[in-house]
């Protein structure tokens, strides 16, 4: 009986082909392949499943090219080549570092179609591997349900008018969250000004919210608007606002008050419509008793208050959150994606995070630069596993119990919403698998 199942169709994108690849047109859609070729420096590219590019010796002196197209593309590539350009270092090291697979030339045409089915199959593994169906904010804030907590507040405060006092340890992420209630309200077509208090000298700051005019002071050259002007119409984000000065303080409160400003050495009045955002790490209460922070100020900026959870309240978003900075960081590095191996998410996992969400972004760009091989390593992270899992002195129950643990976290991140497809992961039931939610305290999330 003649087997009459249409083959899948796949798409392959080859950039800047040659005389031998007139062969993979003749072969290749048989084998349920559509080809598409392209230039390298095409400005609009088809959806493909796979890429491949014919390297030739000019792309070898401008690689960068060649990276922003498989950056741009977001699809795994593999490379033909002839024998003797793998002889050189410098294609060699860029073959093993950026393609899942090459191809010598010319092609063995009987053989290259298994090959590429191969590539195109490990392709799909990788994209569902590296890039879960998460939206954006999920990635930036988590899934965990401190973080769906946080996502709601935001939502229902960025719409008013209303000061926010955002509260929180140090690298938590407290200017995300302004940014983001800036994003979802009115105000989101006109500027977001950011302004750390805490890192501008005493003698400057006044200059660098208020703005002055031309001769106000000793270097005052020529008229300088201030960043609170600046972003009129907008938000203002103060940034340690703990750190403000006494005397600066009074101004700010004056300036909430009647949403009026004179630049320093200046006399005229100038109204400015902005809605200020503050945030800090420390105790404001405290400063108040203390003397070095103003009450009424207080109460003027904590009109609405948000606060954010320290990372290690929240270790289910650590894997999630370690992606995304993976895929932000990977343009800037100018190197491929690359997942994070066993131990490695064993090491994030068991470090307490005290720079929080900062360290983290700090420790996965370190991992992506340092890293040698297909993964990041615990060590490309500067993190190492804890002494007890390392010398396996921890009993095999705690162990067990752990890695269940991890493993169903790790699939509920690939399958959002969608506990079927857990459980198929997992291999096993869904009676099971409800069971060991239950069993580790773990929510179940609404089914998409």
């Amino acid at each position: 009986m003649v087997d009459t199942t249409p083959v899948p169709l796949r798409r392959l994108l080859l950039v800047d082909p040659c005389d031998e690849c007139a062969s993979l047109n003749t072969h290749l859609p048989a084998a349920g392949w559509k080809i598409q070729s392209v230039k390298l420096d095409q400005s609009s590219l088809p959806d493909s499943d796979l890429g491949m590019l014919r390297l030739h010796p000019e792309h070898l002196d401008d690689l960068n090219k060649v990276k922003a197209l498989i950056n741009r593309t977001g699809i795994q590539w593999v490379v033909a080549v002839p024998p003797s350009m793998l002889q050189l270092p410098v294609a060699s090291r860029f073959i093993a570092e950026w393609f899942l697979d090459y191809h010598t030339l010319p092609f063995d045409t009987s053989r290259i179609h298994i090959a590429l089915g191969r590539a195109c199959g490990m392709a799909h593994l990788r994209r569902r591997h590296l890039h879960p169906a998460t939206t954006r904010e999920e990635f930036v804030f988590g899934d965990s349900e401190q973080a769906r907590a946080l996502q709601k507040l935001i939502a229902r405060v960025a719409n008013t008018d209303a000061p926010v006092l955002v509260r929180g340890e140090s690298g938590s992420g407290k200017e995300l969250i302004a940014r983001s209630l800036h994003a979802q309200s009115l105000r989101r077509g006109a500027p977001f000004v950011a302004v750390n208090c805490g890192a501008i000298p005493d003698q400057l700051i006044q200059s660098e919210l208020f703005g002055h005019e031309k001769g106000a002071f000793t270097g005052a050259h020529q008229r300088k608007i201030g960043r609170i002007e600046a972003a009129d119409g907008g938000t203002l984000f103060l940034d340690e606002i703990g750190d403000l000065p006494l005397e600066l303080q009074a101004n700010l409160l004056r300036f909430l008050q009647e949403k009026q400003i004179e630049r320093v050495g200046g006399h005229q009045t100038l109204t400015v419509d902005v809605r200020v955002l503050a945030a800090t790490h420390v105790d404001l209460e405290a400063a108040i008793a203390d003397g070095r922070f103003r009450e009424d100020l207080y109460y003027r900026l904590n009109v609405l208050e948000v606060r954010t959870t320290p990372l290690r309240q929240r270790r289910e978003d650590i894997i999630p959150m370690a992606r995304h900075f993976a895929q932000l960081y990977m343009a800037e590095i100018g190197r491929r994606p690359r997942n994070f191996s066993a131990g490695a998410i064993q090491a994030l996992l068991q470090h307490d995070w005290p720079g929080n969400a900062r360290e983290l972004a700090n420790r996965v760009r370190r991992g992506m630069a340092l890293a040698d091989g297909r993964e990041i390593e615990a060590a490309d992270l500067g993190l190492a596993v804890s002494s007890t899992a390392a010398t396996g002195t921890e009993s095999l129950e705690t162990s067990l119990l752990r890695a269940e643990g991890e493993a169903l976290r790790a699939a509920i991140s690939h399958n959002p919403g969608n506990m079927s497809k857990v459980a198929a992961q997992l291999g096993i039931s869904r009676p099971t698998l409800y069971r060991l939610l239950r069993k580790h305290q773990i929510r179940r999330r609404a089914q998409k």
